[in-house]
């Protein structure tokens, strides 16, 4: 594989992690996103500020570009684990720091899922669960997040551990790679965390 091609598939990853669908849905509603509730252009503050509807969208397309890099180089190059982990990660990366933008992006939450879903999608199926006991619990998505980050590399050591999973999902690559993207999402929501501690986060109450 040339040097042009591996930096070909990076960089479109990169490209597509970094359409701001957030700032694209509430646009047709008129909103600036960026301007209202939190400023963030992520599922949550489109849920907040367009609707649930538009979260629901925003969270898929969100998670679909993590995903559907991640999982293409896995199916078009697998003996090349480090390429599907770059398109992961370029991706991820594109969602936090966007070209678009001026660099200036979500959390990386939705789009990190995507791309763990097509690595390690055990591992994954039970962040995502905690997450949705956190959240029923406390309604907090942001603590919810950081609770799912934090779950996610450690589920992915035990399944490693006993063995669960494809070679893929078990390598130390993958963990590697794992473990850094939970501390990039804990990292994003430093302010989330001041904010709980200090009791003004934001949070859903049931109707």
């Amino acid at each position: 594989m040339t040097t042009i091609i591996v930096l070909s598939w990076l960089l479109v990853s990169y490209l597509i992690g970094a359409i701001p669908f957030g700032l694209l849905i509430g646009r047709i509603y008129g909103i600036d996103i960026r301007k209202v509730g939190s400023g963030n252009i992520g599922a949550t503050n489109v849920t907040r500020a367009v609707g649930k509807t538009a979260g629901k969208v925003c969270f898929f397309l969100d998670f679909l570009k993590g995903a559907l890099p991640t999982a293409a180089a896995q199916l078009i190059y697998p003996d090349l684990p480090w390429l599907t982990l770059g398109c992961g990660a370029a991706a991820i990366l594109g969602h936090v720091f966007p070209v678009y933008l001026k660099f200036k992006g979500g959390k990386g939450i939705s789009t990190a899922a995507g791309a763990a879903l097509a690595l390690a999608p055990l591992p994954l199926l039970g962040a995502a669960a905690i997450w949705a006991a956190a959240f029923f619990i406390w309604r907090y998505v942001s603590l919810a997040s950081i609770l799912a980050a934090v779950a996610l590399p450690v589920l992915a050591v035990l399944f490693r551990l006993f063995g669960i999973g494809t070679e893929t999902a078990r390598s130390a690559v993958t963990l590697g790679f794992i473990t850094v993207a939970a501390i990039l999402a804990v990292l994003r929501h430093i302010e989330n965390i001041r904010r709980l501690l200090n009791g003004t986060e934001s949070r859903f109450t049931k109707k």
